[in-house]
């Protein structure tokens, strides 16, 4: 079942991607910038959601694994605090320059 569904959505995203009009004479130049701006917003979202996606991944788990460490040694608390506020808005800056890139994709 399982595979089933991966090659359901393989297909559906092969069949998205894939631009099946052919190239004819009378296509408009209107309508060839139209199909390449729509290409650039899909790598656009894409390339941000995925970033985002994984920044809040992990700094979920550097949350959740600061408060198992606090847990077990609760005297280090405040450098454990301090370790994880740093490292997580390191996460964060990254996945803003990530958005960031993904934006100026769609308009270069």
């Amino acid at each position: 079942m399982n595979t089933i569904v991966k090659m359901a959505g393989f297909a559906l995203l092969a069949l998205l991607l894939v631009d099946q009009s052919p190239a004819l004479a009378e296509e408009s130049a209107e309508a060839a910038s139209a199909a390449a701006s729509w290409g650039k917003g899909l790598g656009a979202g894409l390339a941000a959601g995925i970033a985002v996606l994984g920044a809040g991944i992990g700094i979920g788990r550097i949350g959740g694994e600061a408060c198992n460490a606090t847990a077990r040694q609760p005297e280090m608390a405040g450098k454990i605090f301090i370790n994880m506020i740093l490292t997580a808005a390191l996460i964060e800056g990254v996945a803003l320059f990530a958005v960031v890139v993904g934006f100026l994709m769609q308009q270069g």
